[in-house]
């Protein structure tokens, strides 16, 4: 629809979700389908999982022990090939960001995309269909991958239920 202005959301597409130390295959198959929405998206931001050097000593450390996405590190890069050079970049040092939020409510239509689709493609699918009940939010089903192939089918069931379309 003309006049509509439309965002592409990729949430947390870094090295370390990808091949990293918390990588997946699944994580992996899914970087041509996130990268065709990034090529043919008019407007992208991304999501970035960031974390200190005492990760290990955070809430989110003690119950996932796995240093990832620590500033500064190969990891904790956006993968080369799915970045938009001078695209905003919302970090997060949790699961949402209410900043990203707050953006895209500026927005009729936001497709979000990337991993992982049961913890922060969930959370921050939510948190933008508060900040913008209006709007048209969808998740790209096959451009998101989760923690395993049935959490991924649980997280988008809650985010059906909650009125965000799934594609």
């Amino acid at each position: 629809m003309p006049g509509i202005k439309r965002l592409l959301v990729v949430v947390d597409m870094q090295r370390d979700f990808v091949d990293g130390a918390l990588g997946s295959a699944a994580a992996q198959a899914i970087v041509p389908a996130v990268g065709a929405l990034v090529s043919g998206a008019d407007e992208v931001v991304y999501t970035q999982d960031t974390h200190g050097g005492d990760y290990l000593e955070t809430h989110e450390g003690k119950l996932l022990p796995v240093p990832h996405c620590i500033r500064g590190t190969a990891g904790w890069e956006i993968v080369p090939q799915l970045f938009r050079r001078g695209a905003r970049v919302f970090e997060k040092g949790t699961f949402g960001s209410v900043p990203l939020a707050e953006y895209a409510a500026g927005y009729g239509e936001i497709t979000l995309c990337g991993v992982c689709t049961d913890i922060c493609v969930v959370s921050n699918a939510l948190l933008i269909r508060a900040f913008a009940p209006e709007a048209g939010v969808r998740v790209a089903a096959s451009a998101c991958a989760g923690t395993s192939p049935e959490a991924h089918q649980a997280a988008l069931l809650t985010m059906k239920s909650c009125q965000i379309e799934i594609i």
